[in-house]
C-alpha cells in the first residue's frame, strides 16, 4: 500500500477520484486551494483507490494522507 499525500497546507477543493477506481501515474486525484491557487495532486503510480482519508473543504497540511493506493501489481 502507498499513501498520497499533501504536498502543501490547503483546502480539498475538489475530489477527482474515489475508493474503488483505478488510477494512472501523473492522473490528478485531488485539487488543492492555497494562496487562491488551486494545486493538482498527482497519482505517483498505476493502482487502485483502496481508502480516501478527505472530504471536499477540509483543511489538510503538508504531508497529510489524501488516500491510500494498492499497487496494480498488487
Amino acid at each position: 500500500m502507498k499513501e498520497i499525500q499533501a504536498t502543501m497546507a490547503g483546502t480539498v477543493w475538489k475530489i477527482e477520484v474515489g475508493a474503488g477506481e483505478d488510477v494512472s501515474p501523473g492522473q490528478t486525484v485531488l485539487i488543492l486551494e492555497s494562496m487562491k491557487m488551486e494545486i493538482p495532486i498527482e497519482s505517483p503510480e498505476a493502482g487502485k483507490i483502496t481508502k480516501v482519508n478527505v472530504s471536499s473543504g477540509d483543511f489538510v497540511n503538508e504531508g497529510d494522507t489524501l488516500f491510500v493506493l494498492s499497487s496494480s501489481s498488487a
